[in-house]
This record gives C-alpha cells, structure tokens and sequence, in this order.
C-alpha cells in the first residue's frame, strides 16, 4: 500500500455506491467511511484524524478491481471478515479506485505478521562511528573510531570500563560490518585526554550474538551524575568491511589476500544489496530455506556470512519471492555465534514440511557510503522518477549534471534506482524532455555501461571526464522509473527436457514461420513449397515468481496485429533459442518472435489476468504462468543444418532485458543434448544459476552418449 496518496496494491476499493446516493464527499460517505479508517488502523498506519481522497484525486489502479460495497463494524481483525459483495465481484471501474493519505508513523504495537521483528523496545535508536581525528575528510564508509549513540539531547560516548570484543561485535554488525579487530588503545587513551567527552552510556555487557546494542545489558547515565567514567574513556572500535566495501575503505589487498571458495549462501531478488531470498547450495544445487523458526539469530548469521552487518530484518512468507526448485532447510535454529548457516541445527526438508511460500529471507545492516547523496532525479511526477543527475567533481568544485541517454537501458537504470535507495528499475528512459531539467544543463557523463550489479554508476564503464554523445541537447539525456516491486521470470526447465522431440516438418506448412522468421537463413533458398525443415521442438513453460505482473514494454497502440496467427504481438523479441556448441559457438538459433503473453495457468489462490484474445490485456500475473505447447508455430529450433555431435540447447527469456525483473540471472536455461543425425537426447536441464561453480564445469565438459546411455 501506498502511504502518500496511493491506491490499496493490487486492488481498489470502489465508491460507486456512495456517489449514486449522492452523499458528500464522493468517493465515501461520512457514515461508510468508518471502514476505511478502520481498514487502515488494522495496517497500522493511521488514526481516526487521517484524511479519504475521492477517486478524481488518485492515480487510476491497474488489473482486478477486488473489493466492493464494504461494511465493517469496526471489531473486525482483518479486512477480510468485512462484509463486502466478495472478492472480485464489482461493477466498479478503476475512474472510482478509493484512496487514503496516511501518517508517516504506524500505530504503537503494530507488528506485520509477515515480518520477524526485535521484540524488545529499542532503547537505543542510533549508533555511528566518528573518527577521532580527522572528522569530515576520512573516506567512507567509516570503520574505526569513538562508539556515539544518539540521546534525546544529542550524540554521547560510551564508557570504556568493562568494554569487550563482544561490544564492538554488536556494534559493527548494526553498522554493516560483519566482524571486528583490535584497536591501538594505547593511541586512543593518549588521545582521550587531551579532548573532552560527553559520556551518555556505561556498563554495556553484550554477548555478541545481539542484533542491536539496545538487546545488550546496558545503563544510562542520570542528568544529575556529575562523576561519569571515571579513570575510562570512551569506547573504540575497528571494524572489518566485507568484500564489497573493502576498496572503498582502503582494505581492498587484505581482504583479496584471503582465499576465497564458492559460497554455499547466497541472496536473490532483493532491490537493495544486503536483502534478498536465501539460497543455500546443497548437493551442487542451490534451494531455498523454510521459514519456519526463522529469526534474527539465523538471518544475522546468513548476512555476517555474506560480507554484511547484522540482520535488520528476519523475513518469513516469501517476502522476497518464491524460488523455484528444491527447498534444503527447515527450522533452522541458530545461535548467532555460527560462521555459516550450515553450522547452525537444521532439519532436513521433505516435499510435505513447506512449500516456496514460505520461503525465508533478509535485509542485512549496511555501511555508510554516502552513494546516494551523488545521485538525484529531477522533474518527475513523483520521487520515484524523474531524469538522473549526478554529481562530480574533482580538481575544482562538486557540481551537478546530466547523463547523455545513448545506449542507456534497463541495466543502467537498475544501477541508479539501486544507488537512489527507491528499489528496481521500471524504466531506462534515453528521452526525458517531458521532464524539466531545471537549471541543469550540462552532461557529465556519457558512454555508461553497466551490468546491473554495480553500487553505484561510477562504478558502471563509461566515457570518463570527456564525454560523448551521438544526440546533444537534455532531450536526450538518461531518465528513470523505479519500484519497490519488480516481475522475476524462469523457465520450468524439466517440461523443456521431457517434450523435446525432433519434427521433419514440410515446407508448405511453414509460410507463416517464414514470414516472422522463425526458419534458419537457408530455408530462403529452399524448392518452396517442396521439401522439410528439421526441427527441434519442445514445450516452454514460463513462470512469474516476482511481486509484480510481467507487462511488455510497449503499449497496445504499437502492438502489431499478426494474421498468421490471429492475435496482436507486444514484444519483438521475448526469447532465444540456441544450439550451442560445448565451448560456446552458435551453430542453429531461433526465436519466439513477437511473444503474446498470457496467463494461462495460475496457483491455486491467483486468478488469471491476462489473456490475448479480443485484442486483451497481455502479460504474465504473479504466481501465474505462460504455456507454449511444443506443437505451435515457432516453438522449434530449426536444426535442418546442424551436424551430428554434442550440443547444449539454451534458452534465454526477456534477452535484450526489454523489462524489468527483480533477477536476471535465472533467466536463462542449458541442457546437454546429442545429435546423431536422426535422433536427439535432451537431458540435465537447468536454470542457469541452478548449479555450483563445480557442477557448471562439469556440464560443459559433458563428453556426449555411447549406445543411448548418459556418461
């Protein structure tokens, strides 16, 4: 939900009632308008005083309108024991989409069911490090120095009597730090007594396993104590960064001097690093973890072992999206102390114990960088767009300016919405004179090239400080549109190996292919309508496990209307086909050229959405799925050329990264495949991400098949 002027996500609630008898306001009556402040003070999220907007106020919702006609009483514990005219049945239309302005602070006691939060009140909100000496100009992020925590009348040192190395363990983890060292005392209490300190804090005795100094015994100093640490000083630490801050702090040669294997956890989907699904690798094959018994303990022990603080945040309910494939662990119970979750007591998972909805997940405690401070947007409706300016500098002042939008795209914009802190990208935008661009006119950045995984864009390829563009003038300049939700699609790479068959198909039933492509080169100088094409065919199933609907980029005015096939096409290209060889050469391609996108199964509890018949909305629901049968047009590679041998048959969804998903690792999928001339095995079929370092070895070094039988 929205919390400043927004509409309820993934559904509307509809005001047409009122406004047929006329009442004041709208959208909502006086008397009826009780259920929706009670709607929201079940989220937490307002008082009685919070305002209604009338629907001409808020921005139109897309999809199912879900509720109509509600009426609560007010002793409801959940919208959905109101009295309404039933899920998805409403003669509403998205003009009449209610909406709320909502306080920027929950109600006290609220708790989200579907977060693991500390139960202890925080009596301590706020922790930094400050340098001891040169304050201001040390780079960031900042990893040694005097332990402060801010107090209602400001920020206050720590008495050092009785501080130990579980102390600082605490406090580097709340900072981003996964661990500790020793500091030079003896340098810091020669230096504490030649400063004055405002201690605020004493007799703080942690564990180490605490997510936050405030869960550590610990006590406050009384205005009236006018004898604070005496023969002390105050608190010191130094701590370590994990691997991706260490260059930025100067730590780059000792942590590379470290040897380092292949992690057996991992994080996927997040929009901000340090957040995400957790993945363990079992068996060389990666799965997810169960929620069940998931809490700060075991999240923090999966963020230090990533390189990360400790956990903010333990997440239950596939928070982060539902995986796809095997689910390894279950009730993991850990002490905070392990260095891997694997250390930690663990049941292992059977297919009864849970399913991906209950996939467990982080958001881990970062350092301090300051990137988001170097990066804006400007002239956007709202702050999750606009067009990027960044800021540089150096020799001579900071000053702002422009990105030219040459080759700009989804990638690039998932660098900048990540470095913003506003999640993943919607859009890459290379025109942006729709957005006024201010007083901001000169581009300082050109030729950016990112892999979508970098911090921040100075961390992406680019021109440096001479810059060039095709097209000049701020019309063309970088642009983005950023969401807290993002689509995630994968391939169901067991229906590909169990349907892949080979078809002599005759040329008379293939002008319809022809014309969209779908035939290798040769097949234009083939005795038409005579002869076959050989052709490999399988069924693809495609899934969206995100939180947010798959929608093709382009909008229905330049869809193109197909006849061969009797339905508008809204993508160019949605994925590839290809035979490879096994050290990577193409030797046979294809393509699902101009994919209609649908919804043609869903989970259980999900209604479909989408359909392309009569010209209908197109794209894939979450927690639906696309099916193209191995028996319609395109859904081949034509390998009439290919010669007998050893192959890996692959197949990339969303290639061109056209829209925007949460992970675009998963998108691919291999299998092994032989070819004899006259038959083919298809077999070993993955997602690309599926397996470890080792096992992808292993798979393509595949030495192919002797009498039918896989060695």
């Amino acid at each position: 939900m929205e919390r400043e002027g927004g509409m309820w996500e993934g559904s509307g609630g509809c005001g047409r009632e009122e406004r047929r008898r006329g009442r004041e306001g709208g959208l909502v009556s006086p008397g009826r308008s009780f259920f929706f402040f009670f709607f929201l003070e079940v989220l937490g999220l307002i008082s009685r005083t919070s305002t209604l907007l009338p629907a001409i106020r808020v921005l139109l919702g897309q999809g199912r309108i879900w509720l109509d006609n509600l009426s609560c009483s007010g002793t409801e514990q959940s919208v959905t024991e109101c009295a309404s005219r039933g899920w998805g049945n409403s003669d509403c239309t998205h003009d009449e989409d209610a909406g709320v302005i909502c306080k920027d602070q929950r109600l006290p006691g609220f708790s989200d069911s579907n977060v693991i939060e500390v139960e202890h009140h925080l009596q301590v909100e706020e922790v930094r490090i400050r340098p001891a000496v040169g304050w201001g100009r040390r780079p960031l992020p900042v990893t040694e120095g005097l332990v402060e925590v801010r107090l209602p009348d400001g920020w206050s040192q720590v008495c050092d009597k009785g501080w130990s190395a579980h102390n600082s363990h605490v406090v580097c983890g709340m900072l981003g730090f996964p661990s500790e060292k020793r500091v030079n005392a003896a340098f810091y209490r020669l230096l504490a007594q030649r400063q004055q300190h405002s201690f605020g804090l004493h007799g703080v005795a942690c564990m180490g396993t605490e997510a936050h100094l405030s869960l550590c015994s610990l006590e406050f100093y009384r205005a009236n104590d006018t004898a604070r640490c005496p023969g002390g000083g105050p608190a010191v630490v130094s701590c370590v960064p994990g691997p991706l801050y260490a260059a930025s702090s100067g730590q780059k040669k000792q942590q590379q001097s470290k040897p380092q294997g292949e992690a057996r956890v991992r994080l996927k989907s997040g929009a901000h690093p340090g957040e995400g699904r957790v993945e363990v690798l079992k068996a060389s094959t990666w799965g997810t973890v169960c929620d069940r018994k998931w809490d700060l303990h075991a999240a923090s022990v999966v963020c230090r072992e990533l390189g990360f603080g400790s956990a903010r945040e333990a997440l239950s309910g596939a928070r982060m999206g539902q995986g796809m494939g095997a689910i390894h662990l279950s009730e993991v119970r850990c002490s905070g102390q392990e260095l891997s979750l694997w250390k930690c007591p663990h049941k292992n998972i059977t297919a009864e114990d849970c399913s991906h909805s209950q996939d467990a997940g982080v958001r881990c405690n970062l350092p301090y960088t300051g990137a988001e401070t170097r990066i804006r947007l400007s002239g956007g409706r709202s702050q999750h767009e606009g067009r990027v300016e960044v800021q540089i500098g150096g020799p001579g002042p900071l000053r702002w300016g422009l990105i030219c939008g040459d080759d700009w795209g989804t990638l690039e914009a998932m660098v900048a919405c990540r470095q913003l802190g506003l999640g993943y990208a919607n859009h890459g935008l290379q025109e942006t004179w729709y957005w006024d661009s201010g007083n901001i006119t000169e581009v300082v950045m050109s030729g950016v090239r990112c892999t979508g995984t970098e911090l921040s864009l100075d961390q992406c390829a680019h021109h440096g400080t001479h810059t060039t563009c095709k097209r000049t003038g701020t019309r063309f300049t970088a642009g983005v549109i950023c969401s807290e939700t993002a689509s995630d699609l994968l391939l169901h790479s067991a229906l590909v190996q169990e349907t892949a068959y080979i078809e002599d198909r005759p040329l008379h039933m293939l002008y319809c292919a022809a014309e969209e492509n779908c035939l290798a080169s040769s097949a234009r100088s083939a005795n038409w309508p005579y002869g076959h094409r050989r052709l490999l065919r399988f069924s693809s199933q495609i899934h969206n496990l995100g939180r947010a609907d798959f929608r093709p980029k382009a909008g229905r005015h330049s869809w193109v209307w197909h006849e061969c096939h009797g339905h508008y096409h809204s993508m160019d290209i949605f994925t590839h086909y290809d035979i490879l060889t096994p050290n990577g050469t193409k030797v046979a391609e294809g393509h699902k050229a101009s994919f209609c996108l649908e919804d043609t199964e869903c989970q259980e509890d999900v209604s479909k959405r989408y359909e392309c018949a009569n010209f209908g909305e197109q794209g894939i629901t979450v927690g639906c799925w696309d099916l193209y049968r191995h028996d319609i047009d395109c859904q081949w590679i034509d390998i009439t050329d290919v010669k007998p041998g050893n192959y890996i048959l692959q197949i990339v969804i969303n290639p061109n990264f056209e829209v925007a998903e949460s992970d675009f690792t998963n998108n691919a999928m291999k299998c092994n495949c032989k070819y004899d001339g006259h038959r083919i095995w298809v077999h070993n079929c993955h997602i690309g991400d599926a397996f470890s370092e080792e096992a992808n070895r292993r798979f393509e070094r595949y030495p192919g098949q002797t009498s039918n039988q896989i060695i």
